[in-house]
């Protein structure tokens, strides 16, 4: 693809976040945006100094003059915007999860194929400078052999919109899943997951789900590794924390146990404390920038990834330039669909075998893929 890739952004509360570096990037135009609320819209158009502007995601489809369309809407829109913006000839790259179900998981692969247009999952912490520094240390050898993966996301959900009242914690888990996949540089074959403890009774109608914790065993398909992750929503005293630790047979790696506080590399059995770096030098240089900051000046107006986990890890330019150079280098991104649907498939069967005990389930053979980064 050699001229510019024209994006829509659709969903503008996170999703913001992403214009300025679209505008920056050599690569793309930053076409038009679309949101529900008009005058939400009308407020970051004009910020922005974006015209073309959609209240109507389907009316956004049938303007030829859109490449690919980047969705930031909530998590039950997923699925059925992605797969509609597929069969529009749009190619997709969409926040997490891919959907909700297994069923629209496999219903977005297929529109893929059908299609023929890109599906990328974005995916923040597979592109987070935490991630960058070990995947770099595992490249040059220093880990020796991966030996085991482990990581968490615990999150306090209370206050935030609806639908997110009671879900069951695997079923928002990419954050943990992805990056041990990533490390692994393989697929989940199988999953065997245990609930813990009991959310509010008032929390647990939505879904059905009663657990206040839930954490999954990921046996690693064609390998020795496996993989443990752990998730929380509600009712469970901790700091915010989306880690991954790597245990290695020369070093290992433990992300820091409170925010801001430096990480720990084991080089055999000696602890050191270490300040990981930026990996901002990755990316072209007009949205470098966007690896440390926001899109507002003010820190009062800072959206909350940059307030809670200090921008995802400066990923967000690093979504950008991937999804982008995949599509002008004619080339699958990471993840790609069938990647993304393993990583979401996981935590969706994760919730289903802690509802029955631990029961092992597999994956479907359809989020099977030999396609690694």
């Amino acid at each position: 693809m050699s001229k510019k890739i024209r994006v829509a952004i659709v969903g503008l509360g996170f999703g913001a976040e992403f214009i300025p570096i679209y505008q920056k990037h050599k690569d793309a135009e930053m076409a038009a945006i679309c949101q529900r609320n008009a005058e939400k819209m009308n407020a970051v158009g004009d910020a922005f100094g974006i015209k073309k502007r959609y209240t109507d995601f389907e009316e956004l489809l049938k303007d030829p003059d859109i490449d690919a369309v980047h969705i930031n809407t909530p998590i039950q829109e997923h699925a059925w915007q992605s797969i509609k913006a597929l069969k529009a000839g749009k190619h997709v790259a969409c926040t997490v999860p891919m959907a909700t179900s297994v069923e629209e998981c496999r219903q977005i692969v297929e529109a893929v194929k059908e299609s023929g247009k890109t599906y990328m999952m974005m995916e923040t912490v597979v592109y987070s400078r935490e991630f960058l520094f070990v995947k770099e240390m595992a490249e040059k050898g220093e880990l020796g052999k991966i030996q085991f993966l482990r990581a968490s996301h615990q999150q306090e959900m209370a206050g935030w919109p609806g639908y997110w009242e009671g879900l069951p914690p695997m079923h928002y888990a990419t954050h943990c899943v992805g990056p041990v996949l990533a490390l692994a540089k393989s697929d989940a074959e199988y999953v065997s997951c245990f609930g813990s403890g009991r959310i509010d009774d008032n929390l647990i109608s939505k879904y059905g789900s009663p657990f206040a914790i839930e954490s999954c065993h990921i046996k690693i398909k064609d390998s020795d590794l496996s993989a443990e992750v752990t998730r929380s929503l509600f009712n469970t005293a901790r700091q915010y924390r989306e880690s991954f630790d790597v245990y290695g047979s020369k070093k290992s790696f433990e992300w820091t146990l409170i925010e801001h506080e430096p990480s720990v590399i084991h080089t055999g059995e000696v602890p050191s404390r270490v300040t990981v770096p930026d990996y901002a030098h990755l990316l072209p240089e007009e949205i470098q920038a966007f690896t440390t900051g926001g899109v507002y000046d003010a820190d009062s107006n800072q959206h909350l990834s940059f307030i809670q986990g200090s921008g995802h890890g400066g990923s967000h330019p690093h979504l950008v330039n991937e999804f982008l150079s995949a599509l002008r280098d004619n080339r699958e991104p990471y993840p790609n669909a069938k990647q993304s649907a393993n990583i979401t498939c996981v935590g969706i069967l994760a919730h289903e075998s802690a509802m029955q005990g631990g029961k092992l389930i597999p994956l479907p053979e359809f989020t099977l893929s030999n396609q690694v980064k």
